[in-house]
């Protein structure tokens, strides 16, 4: 018997009962679609992550000033400046194996003022390392040039959300404005940055040259009168051992700050790549976790098509009986059931990848997460449907394939 007349009798039995089909897709389709939407989630939380480790830059390690004590109680880290722009610069020079570039920051907090429009915000004075350091570019406008770092120039660099909140639509190019009494001209606008692991909005700030921040605009306190800074952005080279480049960086430090053996640092440093992987190995994790979750659906739905058909092999045993008796081989036979078999997983399963699709855009839309659809993943859970109905299709057709023609004849 040809395959074409074999699928034509098996699309034929399931027509038949289209009821008890529709029922046994039931649990293929809310299996794919589990699937997909798990996997969906589960991506979309793993590029969350990945967006936001770029959005810090990769292979940072950042170092803090120490933090000072008054009274017996301990301020916060950077309140006791003992890093200077000269260990960074120290570091890039001397560890030019390990470093890509190292960038000194000062950073102070103030009043944006436009005109009649006033923002509260970050300010940090930086060198044009920092924007190797955190990979970040300028939407709009230029950079610092070398004459206006070494100058103080009063110029800055806002972020998106700076200039939304000053500027609404207006081009905030070319305009003045003013932190602590000192005016600065906006000379670009930086790339969107989006928020931080902590929920900071890291488009909230002005960027200036660490002379301007230095001399005019922190000119009053003591943190202008050296060139101490607050913290400093290390980038580690691509292939290098954040690990070991932390560890020669801090040992160079303590030799710059004179410390002696067991004396505590002076400094504080934090590895971000270290936090950064470990929450993007936690998403893999949980990712694989859902999907594993949702296949057990599968597994369910496959246990539902072996059930229904054994109950179909038992009704159709005098027409397996018959059609023995005519002529057809037991191979036939067990091919016939198989297709059945697939056919209702396939089905149910281009079904589930439509269901599966569509609730995770809703569920992106209402719960406002982040969806990634995968196409592999849409071809697994359909492929691994299919296999699930040749699997679990098999021990039913085997045993409708194995009967006896007078016995089946004989079945009432």
């Amino acid at each position: 018997m040809s395959f074409a007349a074999i699928l034509r009798i098996a699309l034929g039995a399931l027509r038949v009962n289209k009821l008890r089909s529709a029922l046994t897709m039931l649990g293929i389709i809310i299996g794919v679609a589990a699937v997909i939407v798990m996997i969906a989630v589960g991506n979309g939380a793993q590029a969350r992550v990945e967006d936001q480790i770029r959005s810090l830059g990769s292979n940072i390690i950042i170092v803090f000033s120490a933090s000072a004590t008054f009274t017996g109680a301990r301020s916060g880290a950077g309140t006791l400046q003992t890093i200077s722009e000269d260990d960074a610069y120290a570091i890039a020079r001397e560890l030019p194996d390990e470093i890509q570039t190292a960038a000194p920051v000062l950073r102070g907090t103030g009043q944006v003022v436009v005109g009649n429009a006033n923002w509260s915000t970050t300010f940090y004075g930086v060198t044009p390392e920092y924007f190797e350091a955190r990979e970040w570019t300028i939407a709009e406008g230029r950079g610092f040039e070398p004459a206006e770092m070494n100058g103080a120039a009063k110029v800055a660099l806002i972020g998106q959300t700076v200039a939304q909140n000053l500027f609404g639509d207006e081009n905030p190019i070319d305009q003045a404005i003013r932190i602590r009494k000192v005016p600065l001209t906006v000379i670009g606008i930086l790339e969107r940055k989006g928020q931080s692991m902590s929920g900071q909005d890291q488009d909230d700030l002005v960027l200036m040259p660490i002379s301007t921040a230095r001399k005019r605009i922190l000119g009053a306190t003591a943190l202008a009168k050296s060139r101490s800074v607050g913290s400093m952005t290390i980038k580690v080279r691509q292939g290098v051992d954040i690990k070991v480049a932390e560890e020669n960086m801090r040992e160079l430090l303590r030799q710059r700050h004179r410390l002696q053996p067991g004396q505590d640092d002076d400094f504080n440093v934090r590895n971000l790549s270290e936090i950064l992987q470990a929450q993007e190995e936690s998403s893999r994790v949980l990712a694989m976790l859902l999907a594993a979750v949702a296949s057990v659906s599968l597994v369910v739905g496959g246990i539902g098509i072996m059930n229904i058909m054994l109950v179909s092999v038992t009704e159709r045993t005098r027409e397996i009986g018959l059609r023995m008796a005519v002529g057809a081989r037991g191979r036939d036979i067990l091919t016939q059931f198989l297709v059945e078999a697939v056919t209702l997983s396939l089905i149910g399963g281009l079904v589930g990848i439509l269901l599966g699709i569509g609730a995770a855009k809703l569920i992106g839309g209402l719960a406002e997460w982040r969806i990634e659809l995968s196409v592999t993943a849409i071809l697994l859970a359909a492929g691994f449907a299919a296999v699930i109905g040749i699997f679990f299709g098999f021990y039913p057709a085997r045993k409708a394939a194995r009967l006896s023609p007078i016995e089946a004849l004989r079945y009432e």
